[in-house]
């Protein structure tokens, strides 16, 4: 029993260090001051809080969002079922340097082909944000927590990734 507990410690302690503040984002979409409402559009890169020590992370899609459950589901889901459960009480949309959401067609069309698919889901290794990233990329890479996900943002997108929250 002592082992699953030492495992389930040492994997918060590499998300939380891969959590610190990135030059090129926030690091948390809480962190960010003067936050203003923004509309997501498909193939936005939308977040939440996890009990004030995870992110999660989905792709918005026709007023719902794609995400990768726990389970290793890739599903669509309405932004209340996307909160429930987790501390966080909003939504958080990736934005440019001007509060427009960063995305384009292809990443709403990547993540609606991933629907229903099943991959082997795992904390540190296979999670919502590389989840998310093989959506704005295309590509299957290494990637752990919230902030690396913002680094690849930022240069996918050739700007500073803010976080406003979602007017839905």
């Amino acid at each position: 029993m002592a082992f699953p507990l030492l495992l389930l410690g040492a994997s918060a302690i590499l998300v939380l260090a891969s959590n610190k503040h990135s030059k090129q984002g926030s690091s948390h979409p809480l962190a960010k001051n003067g936050q203003k409402w923004v509309k997501p559009q498909n193939g936005a890169i939308v977040s939440c809080g996890i009990f004030g020590v995870f992110d999660h992370s989905g792709i918005w899609l026709d007023g719902n969002i794609i995400e990768l459950k726990g389970n290793g589901l890739i599903r669509g889901i309405s932004p209340k079922r996307f909160l429930q459960n987790r501390s966080g009480k909003q939504i958080y949309v990736a934005c440019d340097n001007n509060d427009r959401p960063v995305t384009d067609d292809t990443v709403a069309i990547r993540a609606s082909e991933k629907l229903f698919h099943y991959c082997e889901y795992d904390l540190i290794r296979n999670n919502c944000h590389k989840f998310v990233w093989s959506c704005v990329s295309g590509k299957s890479t290494a990637l752990t927590g919230f902030s690396e996900l913002n680094s690849l943002l930022a240069e996918h997108y050739d700007c500073e990734i803010h976080w406003q929250k979602a007017e839905i």
